[in-house]
This record gives structure tokens, sequence and C-alpha cells, in this order.
């Protein structure tokens, strides 16, 4: 079958690399790509948001199975348009409809989902412009540090913790009367701070089965140690040690079982992804956020840990018999170092020649933020490359991760050298 990706950053880069293994992938096809996926398929030329210029492209190509990299399009309601559509209501989309995909478009929605299904989360509350001061009520009731949400999408940079009253009554002010966050802090999500340390757990489902995919930790402040500012992610590892098969059994029955059995309640159809951020405090399970696709720099850990073939647990979730299809996962472990620009995450370096991916010896490099210019590979992304190691074990992934990214070469490169060490 032909299939179409649609994304451009390392998880896309990721899912390339694993669908092309595929004997059931005829042609893939990437939009818009970059400068890496075209050695996996097909590169084109078009936005994300596109849907009439997919509709073009999938029809013109054969398309038989659309997956959905990023949350954007699942927002907007690519897979409705797609079903609204005579031509194309036939072509299974992998990624929900616009009603689950609301789980990652509005905190709001996503938690009043979970209280309604019951599954462990911090306590909250929402609130607009027109209930700022109640807001000022509310956080003098929480305790601190306390946890500031925009609503909306906000590119990975919605979330506020603060450490003072006054500084949470500054955040929320400008939040919701000045528009820091543009539209997407319209609504502001006031939370109580959990203690803990984080993991990712990914969930594919058709709706009704689910497959837990291998879990992960992502690393997301710029510095050294965890500090800084943060950014859409320096690395990832998997599997994470701490998420034994004891916390794993309290994730399903506690998480995973109540949001699929929650959606299928509630009449909220959803074939893909659900990307749970966790928080394991003393041994409990807690749902920091939903999202509705796959994590990025995590998928590049979870894919190479993936045995089975891909595009067969994808017709598992487009034909509604992902109970029948089998998913092996390596014992090995995965380490993922992401090179970044210089300047990111704040006004960065662009359009900078990369060198030496030739020199890498032991690790894939999965490619974010590039594209090719003639012959050259340029760096025009904040989050350039992803650089991956699979090892027998996480000492030795992190080490050929890391040796590995420090052989490629872009004027203003930055990579972190400590990814993983807490979990050593």
């Amino acid at each position: 079958m032909n299939i179409l990706l649609l994304g451009s950053g390392g998880r896309e880069s990721a899912f390339a690399w694993k669908i092309s293994q595929s004997p059931k992938c005829d042609k893939l096809f990437i939009a818009p790509g970059n400068a890496g996926t075209g050695q996996y398929g097909t590169n084109v030329n078009l936005k994300v948001t596109d849907f009439e210029g997919i509709k073009a492209l999938v029809l013109a190509n054969d398309i038989k199975m659309v997956l959905v990299g990023p949350e954007e399009p699942l927002v907007k309601g690519i897979h409705d348009f797609f079903l609204a559509d005579e031509q194309l209501k036939s072509i299974p989309v992998i990624g929900p409809q616009q009603e689950g995909a609301q789980l990652e478009g509005s905190k709001d929605y996503s938690k009043a989902f979970m209280q309604r299904n019951n599954v462990p989360t911090a306590a909250s509350r929402t609130f607009t412009r027109d209930t700022l001061q109640e807001g000022f009520d509310y956080l003098a009731t929480t305790g601190l540090p306390v946890v500031l949400k925009a609503d909306g999408l906000a590119a990975g940079k919605g979330v506020l913790i603060c450490l003072t009253l006054e500084e949470a009554r500054q955040e929320l002010l400008e939040m919701l009367t000045e528009a820091k966050f543009g539209d997407a802090s319209s609504k502001v999500v006031i939370e109580q701070f959990l203690q803990g340390i984080e993991l990712s757990v990914f969930v594919m489902t058709d709706g009704t089965n689910y497959k837990i995919l291998p879990e992960a930790k992502d690393y997301k402040r710029i510095g050294e140690g965890d500090t800084g500012l943060n950014t859409g992610g320096m690395g990832s590892v998997s599997p994470v040690h701490f998420a034994d098969a004891a916390f794993m059994e309290k994730v399903e029955q506690r998480v995973i079982i109540p949001t699929v059995e929650g959606l299928k309640k509630e009449g909220i159809p959803y074939k893909g992804f659900i990307f749970i951020g966790l928080m394991n405090t003393h041994g409990e399970p807690w749902v920091i956020e939903y999202n509705c696709r796959m994590g990025d720099p995590e998928t590049e850990s979870v894919m190479p840990r993936i045995e089975s073939d891909f595009v067969d647990l994808l017709l598992g979730v487009a034909e509604g018999n992902l109970n029948e299809k089998e998913l092996v996962i390596s014992n090995k472990t995965a380490a993922t170092v992401v090179c970044v620009a210089g300047g990111y995450p704040g006004e960065y370096l662009k359009d900078k020649t990369i060198s030496g991916i030739e020199n890498v010896r032991d690790s894939h490099v999965f490619h974010a933020g590039t594209t090719l210019v003639g012959e050259d590979i340029k760096a025009v992304g904040g989050r350039v490359l992803a650089v991956t190691s699979l090892q027998d074990n996480m000492f030795d992934a992190l080490q050929q991760a890391t040796a590995d990214a420090a052989r490629i070469y872009y004027d203003g490169v930055y990579f972190r050298k400590d990814i993983g060490f807490d979990l050593l």
C-alpha cells in the first residue's frame, strides 16, 4: 500500500524510517518532510494544514493510509475532513477526529475529561478574562509552587511554574489580559503542582483495543543538570527503570483503561495515539497532560525498540482489530541526544551547513529542522537532529549517542552531554 506521513520533525523521521522497513509499504510520501526523510520515501512540499492539497496528493498517488505526526492538523480536523469527503472517507487516517484531539487542543477539556472518568490528576480550575478576580482568589488557596497552563496549543511554551504568589498573579494577568500566548491563553488552567519524576507513556488504540508502546523519559531544559529555559525536548531515553511492572500495572488500570473506556462511553471516536504525560509521585501515577499524537523526541527512542511490523500495527488501528496484532518490544535501551541551533530556544542561528553525519558510527540520525539546498544539508529549525543509539544497557546507549552527536558539526551546534545521567 502507498502511505502518506504528515509532518517534518524528528518524530516523523523516526516514523518514516520505521514504516520504510515494512513489506506492507510500497511507496511512502512525506509532507513536507525534511532533508532526512527523503531517504525513506518521497518528500512533498505541502503544509500539514493544507487539507485540499493533501486531498489532491492522496487521490493522485493512490494513497491508502494517512499517518498524522503533529497535533495541529488533528486539532484543526483533518480526520473529519477525510470522513466528510466522498472520495476520501474510505481512506483511514491514523490520528483522532477533532473532538478527540481536544484532549490536547484544550487543557480545560482534558482536565474535565479526566475528572469525569476518575483519571488521577492534579486539582485545578479554569479561568477567563471575565473571571480574573476569581482566579486571583483561587491562587491564594492553592499553595506554592503553582502551575499555570494556557488552555490552547502554545507550541510547548504555554506552561508556567510559579514559585511565588506575586509571580503567579502577574503571569495570570498577562496570560488573560495581554494574550501572552495569543488565543491559547484566552482561558488559563490553574493547577496544583505535583512533586515527582516525569515520564511519557504511549498508547495505540483503535477506539476499543489498545497496545502500550515503550515508555520514555524526555529532557526539556536547555541546560545540563535540567537548568535554563524549556525547549521542545533535548533528548530522551527508553525504557525508564522506575516504570517497573508494578508501576505500569497501576498506569494501565488507573489511567489507560479509564481513558480508553471514557472515550468509548462518551461517544468520542479515537483511532491513533494517546500520549500520557505522567508524574510518578512516590510510586503513584498522576496524569499531567494528554497529547493526541506521539511525543518528540520520545518517538526517536521508542521506534527503534519496536521490533514488529509498525505498518501492521497501524492497520490494526485503522481496521479496528489491533488486539489481533503482535507488538514485540526490544529489551535493549535507546538513548536520544538532540542537536539544536545556537541560541535556541530563543532567536537561533539558521541556514548553517551541516557536516559529519557520515561519521556517525552506531546511531540513527533522525533529521528534524533540516532542509536540502543543492547537495548541502542546512540547519533551519531550533531542534536540528536527533541522534539515537540502541544498545544492551543505558550507559552504553547514552555514551554512544553522545559520542555520535559530537561527530556532527554546524555553526552554533549544541547538545546536552548529560541526557539520562539522572537514571544511571
